[in-house]
């Protein structure tokens, strides 16, 4: 989306305009609206800057604002998202897992962007943190008003934190929904096996699982027709014909499905 890694095909469209034509000035503007926040927080940042320098940066070279005005700016972030005033002056090693994610939270947000994508933002933390950058990422989100594209494995936080979902099986999109839909009742048999296979904190739950057989296939090497039916409990001879349309089955749902009998 973000062009950091050039597709091969397809198009990714943004208020209308395709960025993958986009010259190189036009995605620099582009890149000023949407900002990105990676996996892991010990890797993401630079380990030799300070705080208030890491969220000066993106100030400095997209922006005519003075020093001051970005040192305002940045502290101005870091108050909201948590950060102590005696935090700016640190460097990274010195703070903990979900402190750094905050950092990370708070450079991407210095320019105010429109489209925030949060790649697994907070699968490298502690499970007893998780829960407070996910509150700040829906508080931040309400405040700025932010578009976010959150990618995660996690269906609980999914559920939580999104609108609407896009399940992807080997890079193909198996259904679309909004999260209300979905999780009341899934349409495609991977997204049924996934929410299947969740966990939920209740002793007293009994549940029929549906497990899937088999090994995922190699992305290199996927399967003939839909990239699931080797795994799918529902696999007809015509799934291995054609690769199946993603096609609206309800106003505003969709699936990569041929067969409507059996969800």
């Amino acid at each position: 989306m973000l062009r950091l890694i050039e597709p091969d095909a397809g198009s990714v469209r943004f208020e209308g305009n395709d960025l993958l034509a986009l010259d190189a000035n036009a995605l620099r503007a582009f890149r000023r609206q949407a900002q990105i926040i990676f996996q892991d927080p010990y890797a993401s940042l630079n380990p030799r800057k300070q705080v208030v320098t890491l969220l000066d940066e993106p100030l400095a070279i997209n922006t005519d604002l003075s020093a001051s005005a970005r040192r305002d700016a940045a502290r101005a972030m870091m108050a909201r998202v948590g950060l102590r005033p005696e935090h700016e002056r640190r460097y990274p090693h010195m703070f903990s897992g979900g402190q750094r994610q905050r950092i990370a939270v708070a450079r991407a947000l210095m320019l105010q962007p429109r489209l925030l994508v949060a790649d697994e933002p907070v699968s490298a933390l502690d499970v007893s943190i998780q829960a407070q950058v996910i509150n700040l990422l829906c508080d931040l989100r309400e405040r700025f008003g932010l578009t976010m594209l959150f990618i995660s494995h996690d269906l609980d936080v999914v559920e939580y934190l999104c609108d609407r979902i896009v399940v992807l099986y080997l890079g193909k999109v198996m259904e679309v929904a909004s999260a209300k839909d979905l999780y009341k009742a899934p349409k495609h048999p991977y997204t049924e096996a996934l929410l299947e296979a969740s966990p939920r904190p209740d002793p007293e739950a009994r549940r029929d699982r549906r497990l899937l057989e088999g090994d995922i296939p190699s992305p290199v090497d996927p399967p003939s027709g839909c990239v699931f039916r080797t795994r799918c409990p529902y696999a007809l001879d015509a799934c291995a014909a054609a690769v199946p349309a993603l096609r609206e089955v309800e106003p505003g749902r969709f699936k990569a499905c041929i067969r409507d009998d059996i969800l």
